[in-house]
């Protein structure tokens, strides 16, 4: 799955536009590197997000096309 869109699914970045500007402004890194949108995410991956003066760091659990609401914070594990 694209790094956007896990991003959106994932519900880390409410929107998909949102997320792939992030990536393009290299506020997104994924394993240490700064990483593309298209960049195709997998299990174990390390994703870091700079928004503001916030930084998130996850690890990727799970990959899915869709998922519920209330299970999207079962894709990823906090650092």
């Amino acid at each position: 799955m694209r790094l956007d869109k896990y991003l959106k699914v994932s519900r880390l970045i409410k929107r998909r536009t949102v997320a792939n500007e992030a990536c393009d402004a290299g506020r997104v890194t994924v394993n240490g590197k700064v990483a593309r949108a298209s960049y195709d995410v997998k299990v174990g991956d390390e994703i870091a997000l700079t928004l503001g003066a916030r930084e998130v760091r996850v690890e990727v659990v799970a990959v899915q096309e869709t998922v519920a609401k209330n299970d999207a914070s079962m894709l990823y594990k906090i650092l």
